[in-house]
């Protein structure tokens, strides 16, 4: 069994490249003509392909290629209600894009490939200049090796048990105080189970691949993204006692405002889309069936990335005895 589970995080399997989603990180110039260089390059090296770039690059000068019928605009519409349409997602951009896509395919995801040309890189571990190699071997081997992260499905519901609204998110749910100048009472059950009452800042509520981000910055641990589990870092908490935990990912979390709370709780899914919960509502958080795929660069990149990213344990060696 533990051999079993080993294997599913990393999956290995043939794939048929026939319609490549490309998204490029919004609102920068500098990624347009990068935008046309890899889909020309895809189009014309690979006759069978079908390429979907973003739709508002469509009236873009820089980024013309009106020559080519198996060029087509994807809009977030057409993501959202055909996510089974792309074989393969490219990403021009950093984590933020990544984390964009993650919101795009809230259910079925297919591999993800991310080139780091954004600011942050812990997902995406591949450069932009070895797209022709990289492509050359996908078309060759037909293999891919991803490793399936772990997303969290979060359900908010009101007084009446009614579903409000739902998300997927990649990184984290965050339960904060929001606006108001009082700290939160959050009633934190597991499994139906009453865990404790954060009297904090908030609740950061993460995936071993959201470790690296807000709940790290609030004291938590860093997860491997092979473990599966959930992560809680109390926000700013008003006891030095109440230190993170990491919880069993079959847990079912729920967490509401305590009726003695002053004021309402905030969320925010992935750092989007914030909705303020009242003292009758709730929200229930538990894993997601629909795993983020993203295609393995080497077999050290995690530890790479954190190396890179967050100089882990960097410091100057210590001098021998003399």
């Amino acid at each position: 069994l533990k051999k079993f589970c080993k294997n599913l995080s990393k999956s290995t399997f043939r794939i048929e490249l026939n319609t490549i989603l490309i998204v490029t990180k919004a609102r920068d110039n500098s990624l347009i003509s990068l935008t046309k260089e890899l889909a020309l390059h895809l189009l014309t090296h690979y006759p069978n392909i079908v390429v979907y770039i973003d739709s508002n690059l469509s009236t873009s000068k820089t980024c013309q290629l009106n020559n080519f019928s198996r060029l087509k605009y994807w809009d977030k519409q057409l993501v959202l209600t055909n996510p089974k349409l792309f074989d393969l997602v490219i990403t021009l951009g950093g984590d933020g894009t990544i984390l964009f896509v993650s919101s795009l395919f809230q259910n079925f995801v297919p591999p993800i490939i991310g080139f780091s040309l954004g600011s942050l890189g812990f997902l995406t571990n591949f450069q932009f200049n070895t797209y022709p190699t990289l492509f050359q071997y996908l078309s060759t081997n037909k293999i891919i090796k991803t490793n399936l992260r772990l997303r969290l499905e979060c359900s908010v519901y009101d007084q009446h048990h009614h579903l409000v609204m739902q998300k997927i998110v990649l990184n984290e749910i965050t339960i904060d105080r929001g606006p108001t100048p009082y700290i939160c009472n959050l009633e934190l059950y597991g499994n139906n189970s009453l865990i404790t009452i954060a009297q904090a800042d908030g609740l950061c509520i993460a995936t071993p691949t959201g470790s690296t981000a807000y709940s790290l910055s609030a004291g938590g641990s860093l997860v491997h993204p092979e473990v599966n589990a959930i992560s809680v870092t109390p926000i700013c908490p008003h006891t030095l006692s109440f230190r993170p935990i990491v919880l069993p990912d079959n847990m079912t979390i729920k967490v509401n405002s305590s009726p003695e709370s002053r004021n309402n709780a905030y969320l925010a899914f992935d750092g989007k889309a914030r909705y303020e919960l009242n003292k009758k509502s709730y929200v229930i958080i538990k894993t997601s069936p629909y795993y983020f795929p993203t295609v393995i660069h080497s077999n050290n990149e995690y530890f790479d990335s954190v190396s890179e990213n967050l100089h882990w344990n960097v410091r100057k060696k210590q001098k021998p005895l003399s």
